[in-house]
């Protein structure tokens, strides 16, 4: 398989889209945020392959950095074009009012630079999925499984043939080799549901993951032993925080420092911004301070 590297605000592997190809054309998943578009265009063209050429979306979950150029892109290819998605994510994708709001709390006034337009898709192009679907996308047969935890509205493909299955965010982001972070933002964030998730994705036993952050990874079980494991230490760390006295702010500064710390480490300079631009870390601490709270594991603020 290949993919492209949307080069997100200049840098490398930050964002990846992949692309299947069959002998009728191609099908991309997760086509990442409008402001990326133009990469993703070009970054087609020097795989030998055009936009025209695509004859599915597949989007593992909405949020901007997966599905914001969904709209814009589809806009420009013929009515019969399908967009997958999850049926909890579908109306979204029709009409983002209440997503953009969501999205401009955490971002503010960098919604625009970062993501660009999040333009609507048209419902008759909208293909809802619950997991447990085999698609056929460009002749090939896709299997869809239920896959939340990160998002309630999350799905992954598998590619049986390829022994490739796309995970969008649900094993996690690797930008460096030696550092797996769990992509914890709000509002959705499920732990148990999350650990269920990755037992579905390792039933089908696939010989390698597709990241969206970043790119193919192999030796399979062990990447997702490693993921769980800094999945359960990033919740233990926030609900630490939780448990000391402060507002917050400075729980998660305390959160965010600790993170940082743990990754100077052992990834170079270059991967520590990368790393933080996939996933600010104080979004990570705001996602699972929610979870916590929700539990009644951790004390009101």
């Amino acid at each position: 398989m290949r993919y492209v590297d949307l080069l997100f605000r200049g840098h490398e592997r930050v964002i990846a889209t992949a692309v299947l190809e069959g002998a009728d054309g191609i099908a991309v998943v997760d086509p990442g945020p409008t402001s990326c578009l133009a990469q993703l265009e070009s970054g087609l063209v020097a795989l030998g392959r055009r936009v025209s050429e695509i004859r599915a979306i597949l989007l593992t979950h909405i949020h901007l950095d997966h599905a914001g150029g969904t709209g814009t892109l589809a806009a420009r290819l013929p009515n019969d074009v399908p967009v997958y998605v999850h049926a909890r994510g579908a109306p979204h994708l029709v009409d983002p009012s209440r997503l953009l709001a969501s999205a401009t709390r955490l971002y503010g006034d960098r919604m625009d630079a970062l993501w660009g337009a999040f333009e609507p898709v048209a419902a008759a192009r909208v293909r809802e999925l619950a997991g447990g679907e085999t698609l056929t996308v460009c002749g090939r047969p896709i299997e869809v499984a239920d896959t939340p935890g990160h998002a309630n509205h999350h799905v992954s493909y598998f590619d049986r043939a390829a022994g490739m299955a796309y995970v969008g965010d649900t094993a996690g982001i690797r930008i460096s080799h030696d550092v797996l972070i769990a992509p914890t933002p709000p509002p959705d964030i499920d732990l148990e549901k999350w650990h269920d998730s990755l037992g579905r994705i390792e039933a089908w036993a696939p010989s390698r993951l597709f990241l969206t952050h970043f790119g193919p990874v192999g030796e399979v079980p062990a990447h997702l032993r490693r993921f769980r494991d800094a999945l359960r230490s990033s919740a233990a760390l926030v609900k630490r925080t939780l448990e000391q006295d402060g507002t917050d702010e400075a729980r998660a500064a305390r959160f965010v420092e600790e993170l940082r710390r743990q990754i100077r480490r052992s990834v170079p300079e270059a991967d520590r911004a990368r790393t933080e631009l996939a996933a600010p870390y104080d979004q990570l601490w705001q996602g699972l301070a929610r979870y916590w709270r929700k539990k009644n594991a951790g004390p009101a603020s």
